[in-house]
């Protein structure tokens, strides 16, 4: 799986680099055909340090999109990551009844 991270308007730590590889490659479990993560990491708003994470997950054949805002960035990560799981396994169930 190809992972990409953008962190707008800020420098992204390798700390923080090193968590979401690690949370974005333990999707692999609910499916071994993940092609692609996009990561966007942003500040919604500057002042309330509102912290924006988007994950798009590419299958083959679907696309999976997950976000979160949170007052950190690791707590919304793992939220967007518990949110694409649910719909890997969502889509796991689908194709073993078909």
């Amino acid at each position: 799986m190809n992972i990409s991270i953008t962190a707008r308007k800020f420098k992204l730590h390798h700390s923080l680099k090193e968590y979401i590889n690690d949370e974005v490659s333990s999707l692999q479990k609910y499916n071994d055909n993940i092609l692609r993560a996009d990561i966007i990491l942003s500040y919604q708003n500057i002042k309330d340090s509102i912290k924006k994470s988007e994950i798009v997950l590419h299958v083959p054949g679907q696309t999976f999109n997950a976000a979160d805002n949170s007052d950190d960035f690791k707590k919304s990560v793992s939220s967007s990551v518990e949110k694409l799981s649910r719909q890997l396994k969502k889509l796991k169930s689908k194709r073993t009844t078909y």
